[in-house]
Protein backbone atom coordinates (compact mmCIF):
# COMPACT_ATOMS: atom_id res chain seq x y z
CA UNK A 1 0.00 0.00 0.00
CA UNK A 2 2.49 2.71 1.16
CA UNK A 3 4.63 1.59 -2.26
CA UNK A 4 1.45 1.89 -4.54
CA UNK A 5 1.51 5.60 -3.19
CA UNK A 6 4.88 6.27 -3.67
CA UNK A 7 4.59 5.42 -6.66
CA UNK A 8 1.46 7.25 -7.47
CA UNK A 9 3.57 10.48 -6.17
CA UNK A 10 6.11 10.00 -8.09
CA UNK A 11 4.15 9.74 -11.41
CA UNK A 12 1.88 13.02 -10.39
CA UNK A 13 4.31 15.47 -9.03
CA UNK A 14 2.14 18.14 -9.97
CA UNK A 15 -1.00 17.33 -8.25
CA UNK A 16 1.10 16.22 -5.15
CA UNK A 17 2.33 20.01 -4.93
CA UNK A 18 -1.08 20.86 -5.41
CA UNK A 19 -2.41 19.16 -2.28
CA UNK A 20 0.49 20.25 -0.21
CA UNK A 21 -0.53 23.97 -0.82
CA UNK A 22 -3.90 23.64 0.03
CA UNK A 23 -2.99 21.68 2.81
CA UNK A 24 -0.56 24.27 4.09
CA UNK A 25 -3.62 27.22 3.33
CA UNK A 26 -5.75 25.04 5.39
CA UNK A 27 -3.83 25.10 8.47
CA UNK A 28 -2.82 28.85 7.95
CA UNK A 29 -6.46 29.38 7.89
CA UNK A 30 -6.85 27.28 10.81
CA UNK A 31 -4.53 28.55 13.02
CA UNK A 32 -5.61 32.34 12.63
CA UNK A 33 -9.31 31.32 12.76
CA UNK A 34 -10.21 28.31 15.22
CA UNK A 35 -10.28 29.60 18.97
CA UNK A 36 -7.70 28.15 21.23
CA UNK A 37 -7.99 27.57 24.98
CA UNK A 38 -5.41 26.83 27.67
CA UNK A 39 -7.77 24.78 29.38
CA UNK A 40 -10.94 23.89 27.51
CA UNK A 41 -14.25 24.62 29.05
CA UNK A 42 -15.88 21.44 29.26
CA UNK A 43 -18.25 23.05 31.87
CA UNK A 44 -22.31 22.90 32.14
CA UNK A 45 -24.21 25.54 30.36
CA UNK A 46 -25.75 26.77 33.85
CA UNK A 47 -27.17 30.35 35.42
CA UNK A 48 -26.08 31.52 39.04
CA UNK A 49 -28.73 32.97 41.16
CA UNK A 50 -27.50 35.13 44.26
CA UNK A 51 -29.62 37.00 46.89
CA UNK A 52 -28.56 38.56 49.97
CA UNK A 53 -30.92 38.05 52.92
CA UNK A 54 -28.35 39.88 55.74
CA UNK A 55 -28.53 38.70 59.14
CA UNK A 56 -30.43 35.61 58.73
CA UNK A 57 -29.60 32.29 59.61
CA UNK A 58 -29.44 29.77 56.93
CA UNK A 59 -32.56 28.04 57.68
CA UNK A 60 -34.14 30.86 57.37
CA UNK A 61 -32.62 31.65 54.12
CA UNK A 62 -33.64 28.39 52.92
CA UNK A 63 -37.21 28.65 53.75
CA UNK A 64 -37.83 32.05 52.64
CA UNK A 65 -35.64 32.28 49.68
CA UNK A 66 -33.83 29.05 48.57
CA UNK A 67 -36.62 26.81 48.52
CA UNK A 68 -39.01 29.08 46.43
CA UNK A 69 -36.16 30.28 44.49
CA UNK A 70 -35.39 26.50 43.50
CA UNK A 71 -39.20 25.25 42.84
CA UNK A 72 -39.63 28.20 40.42
CA UNK A 73 -36.74 27.08 38.85
CA UNK A 74 -37.83 23.90 38.38
CA UNK A 75 -40.12 24.86 35.83
CA UNK A 76 -37.24 26.91 33.27
CA UNK A 77 -37.26 25.07 29.69
CA UNK A 78 -34.33 22.75 29.22
CA UNK A 79 -33.17 22.99 32.79
CA UNK A 80 -32.15 19.60 33.66
CA UNK A 81 -30.43 20.05 37.59
CA UNK A 82 -31.47 22.95 40.06
CA UNK A 83 -29.42 23.34 43.42
CA UNK A 84 -29.51 25.59 46.38
CA UNK A 85 -27.44 26.63 48.78
CA UNK A 86 -27.99 28.54 51.65
CA UNK A 87 -25.76 30.24 53.86
CA UNK A 88 -25.80 32.57 56.61
CA UNK A 89 -27.11 36.09 54.83
CA UNK A 90 -27.22 34.71 51.11
CA UNK A 91 -28.22 32.40 49.18
CA UNK A 92 -27.26 30.15 45.87
CA UNK A 93 -29.19 28.30 43.30
CA UNK A 94 -27.61 26.76 40.64
CA UNK A 95 -29.34 25.95 37.18
CA UNK A 96 -27.65 23.59 34.80
CA UNK A 97 -28.85 23.48 31.40
CA UNK A 98 -29.00 20.63 29.19
CA UNK A 99 -25.99 20.40 26.61
CA UNK A 100 -26.14 22.50 23.14
CA UNK A 101 -27.90 25.48 25.32
CA UNK A 102 -27.33 28.72 24.47
CA UNK A 103 -26.07 30.46 27.24
CA UNK A 104 -27.89 34.08 27.08
CA UNK A 105 -31.10 32.57 26.05
CA UNK A 106 -30.63 30.33 29.35
CA UNK A 107 -29.87 33.60 31.20
CA UNK A 108 -33.20 35.58 29.63
CA UNK A 109 -35.45 32.55 30.63
CA UNK A 110 -33.97 32.35 34.06
CA UNK A 111 -34.77 36.36 34.41
CA UNK A 112 -38.23 35.91 33.75
CA UNK A 113 -39.11 33.44 36.00
CA UNK A 114 -36.87 35.35 38.46
CA UNK A 115 -39.49 38.00 37.50
CA UNK A 116 -42.37 35.85 38.58
CA UNK A 117 -41.14 34.26 42.17
CA UNK A 118 -39.96 37.87 43.23
CA UNK A 119 -43.31 38.50 44.43
CA UNK A 120 -43.27 34.98 46.68
CA UNK A 121 -39.67 36.20 48.45
CA UNK A 122 -39.73 38.46 51.78
CA UNK A 123 -39.53 42.53 51.42
CA UNK A 124 -36.55 44.28 50.30
CA UNK A 125 -34.75 40.80 49.19
CA UNK A 126 -33.99 41.33 45.34
CA UNK A 127 -32.35 38.32 43.69
CA UNK A 128 -29.73 39.02 40.64
CA UNK A 129 -28.02 36.84 38.41
CA UNK A 130 -24.40 36.07 38.87
CA UNK A 131 -21.82 37.10 35.83
CA UNK A 132 -22.13 34.69 31.97
CA UNK A 133 -18.77 33.21 33.20
CA UNK A 134 -17.33 29.68 33.86
CA UNK A 135 -14.86 28.24 36.24
CA UNK A 136 -12.21 28.16 34.10
CA UNK A 137 -13.06 31.79 32.71
CA UNK A 138 -10.41 33.10 35.24
CA UNK A 139 -7.69 34.46 33.05
CA UNK A 140 -5.95 37.29 34.70
CA UNK A 141 -4.77 38.43 37.95
CA UNK A 142 -3.04 41.45 38.71
CA UNK A 143 -2.39 43.03 41.90
CA UNK A 144 -2.17 46.92 42.75
CA UNK A 145 0.61 47.96 44.73
CA UNK A 146 1.94 51.07 45.64
CA UNK A 147 5.70 50.91 46.35
CA UNK A 148 5.82 54.71 47.27
CA UNK A 149 3.56 54.15 50.43
CA UNK A 150 1.51 56.96 49.97
CA UNK A 151 -2.01 55.01 49.57
CA UNK A 152 -3.22 52.52 52.10
CA UNK A 153 -5.31 49.59 51.23
CA UNK A 154 -8.64 51.91 51.34
CA UNK A 155 -7.44 54.20 48.35
CA UNK A 156 -5.88 51.40 46.68
CA UNK A 157 -9.31 49.61 46.48
CA UNK A 158 -11.03 52.52 45.43
CA UNK A 159 -8.71 53.18 42.59
CA UNK A 160 -9.57 49.82 41.51
CA UNK A 161 -13.22 50.02 41.91
CA UNK A 162 -13.74 53.86 39.99
CA UNK A 163 -10.77 53.62 37.63
CA UNK A 164 -9.24 50.24 36.74
CA UNK A 165 -11.93 48.01 36.59
CA UNK A 166 -15.01 50.11 34.31
CA UNK A 167 -12.00 50.21 31.21
CA UNK A 168 -10.96 46.96 32.03
CA UNK A 169 -14.80 45.40 32.01
CA UNK A 170 -15.06 47.01 28.67
CA UNK A 171 -11.94 45.20 26.88
CA UNK A 172 -14.01 42.47 24.13
CA UNK A 173 -14.70 38.57 26.23
CA UNK A 174 -14.54 40.10 29.49
CA UNK A 175 -17.40 38.97 31.50
CA UNK A 176 -16.67 40.38 35.09
CA UNK A 177 -13.84 41.86 36.71
CA UNK A 178 -13.55 40.73 40.37
CA UNK A 179 -12.00 43.08 43.07
CA UNK A 180 -10.52 41.30 45.95
CA UNK A 181 -8.92 42.87 49.35
CA UNK A 182 -7.84 46.19 50.36
CA UNK A 183 -10.78 48.19 52.43
CA UNK A 184 -14.15 49.35 50.68
CA UNK A 185 -14.46 52.72 51.99
CA UNK A 186 -16.91 53.22 54.32
CA UNK A 187 -18.68 55.48 57.27
CA UNK A 188 -19.95 53.57 60.26
CA UNK A 189 -21.93 55.09 63.02
CA UNK A 190 -21.37 54.02 66.55
CA UNK A 191 -24.94 54.90 67.86
CA UNK A 192 -24.54 55.27 72.08
CA UNK A 193 -28.10 53.48 73.55
CA UNK A 194 -28.42 55.42 76.50
CA UNK A 195 -27.96 58.50 74.54
CA UNK A 196 -30.90 57.54 72.69
CA UNK A 197 -32.60 56.44 75.57
CA UNK A 198 -32.32 59.62 77.16
CA UNK A 199 -33.23 61.88 74.35
CA UNK A 200 -36.18 59.24 73.61
CA UNK A 201 -34.88 58.88 70.37
CA UNK A 202 -35.49 55.49 68.38
CA UNK A 203 -32.55 54.20 65.94
CA UNK A 204 -34.52 54.11 63.38
CA UNK A 205 -34.87 57.88 63.05
CA UNK A 206 -30.94 58.42 63.35
CA UNK A 207 -30.69 56.07 60.20
CA UNK A 208 -33.40 58.28 58.57
CA UNK A 209 -31.99 61.25 59.91
CA UNK A 210 -28.89 59.62 57.59
CA UNK A 211 -30.66 58.56 54.15
CA UNK A 212 -32.50 61.84 54.17
CA UNK A 213 -29.24 63.96 54.39
CA UNK A 214 -27.03 61.82 51.95
CA UNK A 215 -29.05 63.33 48.98
CA UNK A 216 -28.99 66.16 46.18
CA UNK A 217 -32.43 67.28 45.65
CA UNK A 218 -33.05 69.98 42.56
CA UNK A 219 -35.17 72.79 42.15
CA UNK A 220 -36.69 75.31 39.97
CA UNK A 221 -35.54 77.62 37.26
CA UNK A 222 -34.69 81.23 38.74
CA UNK A 223 -34.50 83.75 36.01
CA UNK A 224 -32.44 86.81 36.13
CA UNK A 225 -31.79 89.11 33.19
CA UNK A 226 -33.11 86.88 30.37
CA UNK A 227 -30.88 83.98 31.75
CA UNK A 228 -31.77 81.24 33.29
CA UNK A 229 -29.94 79.46 36.90
CA UNK A 230 -30.75 76.17 38.08
CA UNK A 231 -30.98 75.57 41.67
CA UNK A 232 -29.61 72.50 43.36
CA UNK A 233 -29.52 71.39 47.02
CA UNK A 234 -26.14 69.94 47.38
CA UNK A 235 -26.22 66.90 50.16
CA UNK A 236 -24.11 63.96 49.31
CA UNK A 237 -21.81 63.28 52.73
CA UNK A 238 -18.05 63.40 51.36
CA UNK A 239 -16.28 62.84 55.13
CA UNK A 240 -17.34 62.10 58.80
CA UNK A 241 -17.74 65.80 59.76
CA UNK A 242 -20.30 65.96 57.29
CA UNK A 243 -21.85 62.93 58.86
CA UNK A 244 -21.22 64.71 62.40
CA UNK A 245 -23.50 67.84 61.24
CA UNK A 246 -26.46 65.62 60.47
CA UNK A 247 -29.48 66.82 62.73
CA UNK A 248 -30.99 63.79 64.18
CA UNK A 249 -34.10 65.80 66.08
CA UNK A 250 -34.80 68.66 67.40
CA UNK A 251 -35.90 69.83 70.78
CA UNK A 252 -39.07 71.67 70.46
Amino acid sequence: MITRIIDASLRDKFQVLIATAVLVAAGIWAIKNIPLDAIPDLSDVQVIVFTEYPGQAPQVVEDQVTYPLTTAMLAVPNAKVVRGYSFFGFSFVYIIFDDGTDMYWARSRVLEYLNYVSTRLPRGVSPSLGPDATGVGWIYEYALVDRSGKHDLAQLRSLQDWFLRYPLQTVPGVAEVASMGGYVKQYQVEVDPNALLAYNIPLAKVKQAIQRSNNDVGGKLVEMGETEYMVRGLGYIRSVADLKSVPVAVDA
